[in-house]
């Protein structure tokens, strides 16, 4: 099938910043931009969301935490607990 080039103009930080999310997914900017146009063509609408999870250094800590044994885990078993607890507050932070 014969390629055609197209250009596009964006703002040079917003340039970057796909571009690096497009590697951390695997992809070039070429790449993703044909899934992006393939899809709308083929479903006739604006097809997906693609995000990366990222959580807060509070959220990596506690994390890391439980999983090295320094963070209790407390199970509840309805969110009227939760809240609870969450109203109470945690000294531990």
């Amino acid at each position: 099938m014969p390629q055609s080039n197209i250009s596009i103009r964006m703002d040079e930080k917003l340039k970057k910043q796909f571009d690096y999310l497009c590697n951390e997914f695997g992809l070039t900017m070429s790449t993703a931009i044909n899934m992006f146009v393939k899809t709308v063509v083929r479903e006739k609408r604006i097809p997906f969301e693609l995000s990366l999870e990222i959580p807060n250094a509070a959220t990596k800590q506690a994390i890391e935490d439980v999983e090295n044994g320094n963070r209790e885990i407390i199970p509840y078993t309805n969110s009227k607990d939760v809240i609870q607890a969450m109203l109470a507050g945690d000294d531990e932070d």
